[in-house]
């Protein structure tokens, strides 16, 4: 048994557990495929403060194989990390930093690759320039899934007119599906969270009559870049203070608290150190384990003003209606922005938009459109946080009809976004957000904000319905009323018909009124 026992790399783990990873199905695996490197093409733009121009490519070459190659206008990958980026599963910049991103983990695009390698025996091709006095980098790479390390195929510099950029092209196993949980339905929902993106999307040939689609930038205005924070005391878990403790080579415990967490002052490690009952001269890394739980308790008992917000980046209200009303034909459209809250000493801010009425089917339940900074969360609605919100708020109030345990139904597309410096998703596919409370009821607020505002519109509709039809009545009656009175009062043509004139005239002024 010994013998057999062996180290098992990260790789080689998601290679047999890719649905972890959002690989379950061939329809799916293109979709995570487009989406993962779109995301990056975003967060690189946007961390270089670029307007995003996006091309998203899909070739079908045989019945369930497909060519998929995303390019952007970003700031482009400096050589030497071209090959971690892309062929080393959890490598990346984010997943230490504390601010909004689309990317966490540093597992989606490498991971995208490793599926297209498994499943076809065909490298990843990454295309990179970053800038126009640098040279252009072409790579064919693949993933060692036993060492976690890229194996590069081929390397060579090429002419290329752009200026900088990415592009990335990989052949993978897949399935092309229309609908709401299809790479069009979720480039869809992208152009309406990231309202300053110019997306253009070559579906297969076949699809949509093989034409590009093109989603349109609504505004030029970059969303400001998310600020980096330290952690928050509330936030933080026994265990990781133990290691950071250990880890210290800082010379007392006042200076560990105020360096290694956001809002702790000297007044306020004082009053940590004082509560815990430890003195603030000791050494961090000497603190023993008893100590350090006290400390740790400590921490959540001092009453410490919440994280700073500035490394949140939520779409914006104007933002959010303008998408709404450029990309669905709506009668009605409202956004709602949350201030910024916390949840174990995490900032985040939630956003919800509503389109009604227009073209949308007023039978059909509501379709209700998930994101988490800023992207889109197709599947595992069910498990999602902002779903179990939505049941739980009651529409009836709001002027429509809902079922017991489901979905209202009525012309209406509900948008909610997260923005968070960590999502809580549920799993390593991030396609749910986890049902902590403090996140329940920030949506429920914002939903029922929004939803007072669809209920005014509701009643005001109805209103003018009413009235119009009450009016449409009188109208018809009003010829009738005049040869009444012509009868009655033996009044001249001339005069009846002066008078349902001056009849339909006091209605219409009515009616203005």
């Amino acid at each position: 048994m010994a013998s057999k026992q062996r180290e098992i790399s990260v790789s080689e783990f998601f290679a047999k557990n890719r649905h972890l990873l959002g690989f379950d199905n061939p329809a799916k695996a293109l979709l995570t495929t487009v989406k993962e490197a779109v995301d990056n093409s975003l967060d690189a733009c946007e961390e270089a403060q670029i307007l995003p121009e996006i091309h998203v490519e899909i070739e079908q070459l045989a019945e369930e194989r497909f060519r998929v190659a995303v390019e952007d206008n970003g700031p482009g990958i400096v050589r030497a990390q071209i090959p971690k980026i892309f062929g080393k599963l959890l490598y990346g910049s984010k997943f230490h930093t504390f601010r909004q991103a689309r990317g966490q983990q540093g597992i989606g695009i490498s991971a995208a690759g490793m599926y297209g390698l498994l499943t076809t025996g065909q490298p990843m091709k990454i295309f990179s320039r970053i800038g126009s006095n640098r040279p252009a980098y072409a790579f064919e790479l693949t993933i060692d899934t036993r060492t976690n390390q890229p194996n590069i195929r081929s390397e060579e510099q090429f002419e290329w007119d752009k200026e900088h950029g990415t592009r990335v092209e990989m052949i993978l196993e897949a399935t092309y599906k229309k609908g709401r949980h299809s790479v069009d339905g979720y480039l869809r929902q992208v152009a309406i969270s990231n309202p300053h993106l110019e997306l253009i999307y070559n579906p297969p040939s076949g699809a949509e009559n093989g034409e590009p689609v093109h989603f349109v930038r609504v505004t030029d205005e970059i969303p400001p870049q998310p600020k980096e924070i330290l952690p928050h005391p509330y936030g933080v878990e026994l265990g990781v203070l133990i290691q950071l403790l250990s880890e210290s080579k800082l010379q007392n415990l006042s200076s560990f608290l105020q360096r290694q967490f956001s809002r702790v002052t000297l007044r306020v490690a004082s009053l940590i150190l004082e509560t815990a009952e430890i003195r603030g001269n000791t050494r961090p890394n000497r603190l023993k384990h008893q100590d350090a739980e006290k400390l740790h308790a400590a921490m959540n008992t001092v009453k410490i003003m919440v994280p700073p917000t500035n490394c949140l980046s939520p779409i914006g209200e104007k933002q959010l209606m303008e998408s709404l009303a450029q990309e669905i034909e709506a009668d009605f459209v409202t956004a709602v922005t949350r201030p910024p809250a916390v949840y174990r000493g995490i900032p985040f801010q939630i956003e919800v938009g509503f389109a009604f009425g227009g073209n949308l089917n007023a039978e059909d339940l509501i379709s209700l459109y998930r994101y988490a900074n800023r992207v889109p969360l197709l599947y595992q609605q069910s498990a999602c946080a902002i779903t179990k919100s939505v049941l739980g708020v009651d529409w009836k109030k709001y002027r429509l009809s809902q079922a017991r345990g489901a979905l209202p139904s009525g012309p209406l597309i509900v948008v909610c976004h997260m923005a968070s410096a960590w999502v809580p998703f549920t799993s390593e596919s991030k396609e749910s957000i986890a049902h902590y409370p403090e996140i329940l009821k920030e949506i429920r607020l914002a939903l029922q904000e929004a939803g007072r505002r669809l209920a005014s519109h509701i009643g005001r509709r109805r209103k003018e319905k009413e009235e119009a039809q009450k009016r449409s009545y009188i109208q018809k009656y009003i010829p009738h009323i005049g040869i009444a009175l012509q009868s009655i009062l033996s009044l001249k043509d001339a005069e009846r018909e002066k008078t349902v004139d001056l009849l339909s005239s006091i209605l219409e002024k009515s009616r203005k009124m």
